[in-house]
């Protein structure tokens, strides 16, 4: 018998996707004048939410691994690199928010089994 609330698996999982997806941000403004460097990002979330509109049992949700995907859709400056810093700052923005509110979800979760726990005492 576990005591890890269920889907605590899946918010660390998504808690990794997320760092995953802060250092290929920041790999890509710092390859922002790379000639021909072509931006990158990370995928799960989108791969997760495919999975189960497909109707795909629980269990096989941990077969998802996060992958770094290079965006070919993004629009190419003279020297072939497509990285645009304000969008990448703006993901980076974007991406710290989620990671935060996965944190605040396991910590909730987290905090319902200790008290849980020490109600007994």
């Amino acid at each position: 018998m576990s005591i890890q609330p269920e889907g605590a698996d899946l918010l660390m999982r998504l808690m990794s996707s997320a760092t995953m997806r802060r250092d290929v941000l920041a790999n890509n403004i710092a390859s922002q004048n790379l000639p021909g460097y072509r931006r990158r990002d990370v995928q799960f979330e989108e791969m997760l939410t495919e999975a189960m509109a497909k109707g795909q049992a629980p269990e096989h949700l941990d077969e998802i691994q996060p992958e770094i995907v290079t965006d070919w859709n993004s629009q190419v400056r003279a020297d072939g690199n497509s990285v645009n810093a304000e969008e990448e700052a703006s993901m980076m923005r974007e991406n710290r928010i989620r990671f935060e509110l996965y944190a605040m979800i396991l910590r909730g979760q987290n905090s319902l089994i200790s008290q849980a726990i020490n109600s007994d005492r």
